[in-house]
């Protein structure tokens, strides 16, 4: 399976903050390995945070493992996107976000299967981002899809095949492509050369499933608050302010008291910064914070308890946000900028962060935001 996680990574890479400046081409067997290194170091630091040391309990589909969080709840990981959040109410299920691909949202159906016969009914999209709405497609008429309206918008009208996050994403997929080619032409070793084939293999099969997306907005929408009831479960959309976009959705059960966050807080990895709105993002979390919860289900990395983590997130965003504005006040570009930022004070929080520098697209949006900001 680790071609098949390669494939996958080379596609989340670029849509996380964790990203760095360099060459695609340059670095791209580097960032592999600094994903297997962060989700370890990531996991063993969540870990001493959490209530109990005790590993939830496990169903391993053929994609995607799913860990018992709660009863009928599940998080689901393995697939090429967003991690998902499997809801199993008395009647049927509700799905929280669907994967980069198609043929992921297919295969993420198929393995619930293990859990329950119940059917899917319901999908929410916590934003716009391809890694949590490119499965939207799969689902007929019978499966209502919700999302902020916001969300909406942006799906319909932000043209999202041919603007960032995703145009990133796709070009980390050729690179690799043309990369592996290029070594399996050069390889004499017989073993590593079919090795080599494998991967190939899976990120040309990313690619093509990434040809058959049609984009598909959410049918329903809501402002603030919309409480879903299903069967003896109630389910919470809720707006808290703009943050990782301008429409995020938490996903919240006061029962439970378990809140999926998306990509506002990712816990012990730093979101994509890309659409952020970065004063009311450090907002939102707090509003996130008063919340009464107990575990918190990211869009990406692993789940945790301690809200100290958000605190955590909220630092970054203001010291990132902080010294972009110093930068720019001395009239450094955004691409130096992003060369000349240090965050490795964070470092005891975020593992990836390995020294200076931060990811660009994030940086180049930190400007955009303080245009927009002193225009008002």
């Amino acid at each position: 399976m680790r071609h098949q996680l390669l494939a996958a990574a080379g596609v989340l890479l670029m849509c996380s903050g964790w990203a760095r400046a360099a060459p695609v081409d340059s670095v791209i067997t580097e960032q592999f390995t600094r994903l297997r290194t962060y989700v370890e170091r990531g996991s063993a630091a969540l870990q001493t945070r959490t209530s109990s040391a005790a590993p939830f309990p496990v169903t391993q589909g053929k994609a995607y493992k799913f860990e018992k969080v709660a009863e009928g709840v599940y998080y689901a990981t393995g697939g090429v996107g967003s991690n998902n959040v499997v809801i199993v109410n008395d009647q049927d299920i509700l799905l929280v976000d669907d994967g980069t691909t198609p043929a992921t949202a297919r295969a993420l159906v198929e393995d619930i299967k293990l859990l329950t016969d119940k059917p899917v009914r319901t999908v929410v999209n916590t934003h716009f981002h391809y890694d949590h709405t490119f499965g939207n497609q799969v689902f007929g008429p019978e499966v209502e899809i919700i999302g902020h309206e916001y969300l909406r918008n942006a799906m319909l009208n932000f043209d999202v095949l041919h603007r960032e996050p995703y145009l990133t994403s796709m070009g980390t997929v050729s690179t690799r492509i043309a990369g592996l080619q290029k070594q399996i032409a050069d390889e004499k070793d017989v073993s590593r050369k079919a090795s080599l084939s494998k991967e190939l293999a899976a990120a040309e099969s990313v690619r093509e499933q990434l040809k058959e997306v049609k984009v598909t907005a959410p049918g329903r929408t809501y402002t603030t608050k919309l409480i879903l009831h299903k069967g003896r479960r109630e389910i919470q959309l809720l707006f808290l302010g703009r943050g990782h976009t301008g429409g995020d959705t938490f996903v919240y059960l006061p029962q439970e008291r378990i809140v999926c966050t998306g990509d506002m807080d990712e816990g012990a990895r730093v979101a994509y910064m890309g659409d952020g709105v970065f004063d009311e993002w450090i907002a939102s979390l707090d509003a996130l914070k008063k919340l009464d919860f107990q575990l918190v289900l990211p869009g990406h990395g692993v789940p945790f308890r301690d809200k100290a983590v958000i605190t955590a997130f909220q630092s970054y965003l203001s010291d990132i946000t902080s010294q972009v504005a110093a930068l720019r006040k001395q009239g450094v570009s955004p691409e130096d900028a992003a060369k000349r930022v240090d965050l490795t004070s964070h470092k005891k929080d975020f593992p990836d962060i390995q020294g200076p520098g931060a990811e660009p697209r994030g940086v180049r949006r930190i400007y955009q935001w303080m245009d927009e900001r002193e225009k008002r």
